[in-house]
């Protein structure tokens, strides 16, 4: 399971692995005030493509495609590659400082994880079909 939060908001028992994925500390918070298991700056939007974004919906679909492109990165693969195998076991929690919880960074990287982890179950799916098949061969 994975899930997004702003790190303004309380942790919780049923948050698991919280990861915290903005290049800069939240605003107003100390970091002993807010427990993470990981920071991954890695996962973050460069500046300039946070800058670019501003946060302004008028730009959220040119925002979307250009950070996608920035997650094919080997570093940012490998931490998504990661939260998908933990989020198969448990409960993963993107933590994020943005005041807008609809157009944020935490909402892509939600998408490509839960898009590895559909890919995922499809081909062990097709796995278990195609063993099945070859068993069933006389």
């Amino acid at each position: 399971m994975v899930r997004i939060k702003r790190a303004y908001e309380p942790p919780g028992r049923e948050d698991g692995h919280r990861i915290l994925i903005d290049r800069l500390w939240p605003r107003g918070l100390r970091k002993e005030d807010l427990p993470l298991d990981a920071w991954a700056k890695d996962l973050a939007p460069t500046d300039g493509l946070r800058r670019w974004f501003g946060h302004e919906p008028s730009r959220w679909r040119g925002f979307i495609a250009r950070y996608r492109q920035e997650l094919r990165a080997p570093a940012a693969r490998a931490l998504l590659d990661e939260l998908s195998r933990r989020a198969t076991a448990g409960t993963v929690t993107i933590v994020y400082g943005a005041r807008d919880e609809a157009h944020n960074n935490a909402v892509v990287v939600l998408g490509e994880i839960e898009r590895r982890l559909r890919r995922s179950t499809r081909s062990s799916g097709r796995q278990r079909a195609h063993s099945a098949a070859d068993r069933s061969v006389p």
